[in-house]
C-alpha cells in the first residue's frame, strides 16, 4: 500500500508489515523514515539487522538466503537492501516480484521472522512502469517521498522549528531558505543549531542571522556588509584577513560579485521608477543589509556598478591564471580595489 510519510509514526505504532520500501531523491526525509523503521523494528524485538547493497557484483540470491537463514540465537532480523541507482536489471527486477510475492503472503508483526526494508533513489517514469515496482507497490508499504520544492522550504523550516518549541517571523525564516539554497540537509543543521544556541520560544531575526552565519562563510559575508556600509578601514582589514586565514578566493569573489549583482538590479529598479522598497522585498533582502542597500546605492551610480561587474570578471580570470589587464599584482590584491571601488562609489 502507498503510505504518505506524514503518516509513518500512526502506523508504526502498529505490529510492522514484512515489507517496506522508500523511494526518494530527498536523502534527508529517506534517512529519517528509514531510521524510525529500523527504531520500531528494534522495539518489536528484530534485534538482528543485515545490510545487503545491489552493485555489480551482487548476486540476487542473497536476498533470499537472508530471510530464509535462521539467527544461531533465534533473533528475529531486519533486512535491508540498498538499490543506490534504482536499476536491478531483469534478474533483479524478477527476483524482487518473487520477494515481493513470497512476503505479501506473512502477516508480519509477531508472526514474521523477518522483516525487510528497501531504499531506492526516485524512480523515473519509465521505471516506475516495471513490473517489479508494480509487485513492490502491491506487497509493501510504499513511501514515495518527494522532494521539498523551494517555495515550500519556508514552511517546512516553520514545522521543523516548531517541532523543538521555537518559532520565527516568515521574514527571518525566509533567511534561513535563501541562505541554504534549498538544500535540506543543510537547513536540517541549521534548525538543530538553534536548537542548541536558544531555549524554546519565539526567535529574533538577529538570534537566527548569527547562528546561521556563524559558519566557515560567517567572515566572508561580513566582508560584504563592510564594502555596502563603505567601511574601508573594516573592509582592508577583513580582505587580508581572509587572505591570512587561507579562505577560497573564489568563494570571497563569488559574495562579492553577488552582491554587486544584486545592487545592479536595484538600481537599475529605480532608474525605471520602481520603489526601493518595492525591490528590496522582491530580492529578499532584510535586516541589517536592507539598512545598508540605501546608502549604498546613494553613491554608487548605474555606470560606477556596470564597471564593477566587469572588474569582477577580469579578477575571476586573474584567479583562473590568465592575464587581466585591468589589474597588476595578484588576484587578492585586485579583488581588494574591486571591493574599495563599491565602498568609495567610484
Amino acid at each position: 500500500m502507498q503510505l504518505r510519510s506524514d503518516a509513518l509514526d500512526a502506523h508504526l505504532a502498529k505490529p510492522l508489515a514484512p515489507l517496506y520500501v522508500i523511494s526518494s531523491d530527498e536523502h534527508l526525509l529517506a534517512l529519517e523514515a528509514a531510521d524510525k523503521i529500523r527504531k520500531t523494528a528494534r522495539a518489536q524485538g528484530f534485534s538482528e539487522r543485515e545490510v545487503l547493497t545491489v552493485e555489480r557484483s551482487f548476486k540476487w540470491g542473497e536476498l533470499l538466503a537472508a530471510s530464509q537463514s535462521q539467527s544461531l540465537f533465534g533473533d528475529r532480523k531486519l533486512i535491508e537492501l540498498r538499490i543506490p541507482t534504482g536499476k536491478p536489471g531483469k534478474d533483479g527486477g524478477q527476483a524482487l516480484q518473487q520477494y515481493a510475492a513470497a512476503m505479501g503472503g506473512q502477516a508480519g508483526g509477531k508472526g514474521s521472522d523477518s522483516v525487510t526494508l528497501i531504499t531506492l533513489p526516485k524512480l523515473d517514469w519509465a521505471t516506475q512502469k516495471a513490473a517489479w515496482v508494480s509487485a513492490l507497490q502491491q506487497a509493501a508499504v510504499y513511501l514515495d517521498i518527494p522532494l521539498v520544492e523551494r517555495a515550500q522550504l519556508p514552511a517546512w523550516i516553520g514545522v521543523r522549528l516548531a517541532a523543538q518549541q521555537q518559532s520565527a517571523e516568515r521574514h527571518s525564516v525566509d533567511f534561513i531558505a535563501d541562505r541554504v539554497e534549498g538544500n535540506l540537509l543543510a537547513a536540517h543543521q541549521e534548525i538543530q543549531k538553534l536548537g542548541l544556541l536558544h531555549p524554546p520560544g519565539k526567535l529574533s531575526f538577529e538570534q537566527i542571522q548569527d547562528a546561521v552565519l556563524n559558519v566557515a562563510r560567517y567572515d566572508v559575508f561580513k566582508l560584504n556588509e563592510a564594502m555596502l556600509g563603505g567601511d574601508v578601514t573594516r573592509l582592508v582589514r577583513m580582505v587580508e584577513g581572509l587572505k591570512g586565514e587561507g579562505e577560497a578566493l573564489p568563494l570571497v569573489l563569488w559574495a562579492v560579485s553577488e552582491e554587486i549583482r544584486t545592487l545592479l538590479k536595484l538600481q537599475s529598479g529605480i532608474e525605471q521608477g520602481r520603489a526601493l522598497g518595492q525591490l528590496l522585498k522582491e530580492y529578499r533582502i532584510w535586516g541589517p543589509r536592507e539598512k545598508l542597500m540605501q546608502p549604498a546605492l546613494r553613491r554608487l551610480s548605474l555606470k560606477t556598478l556596470q564597471a564593477a561587474l566587469q572588474e569582477a570578471a577580469q579578477v575571476d580570470k586573474m584567479i583562473k591564471g590568465l592575464r587581466a589587464p585591468a589589474f597588476c599584482g595578484d588576484a587578492w590584491d585586485a579583488l581588494l580595489q574591486l571591493g574599495l571601488k563599491v565602498a568609495r562609489g567610484h
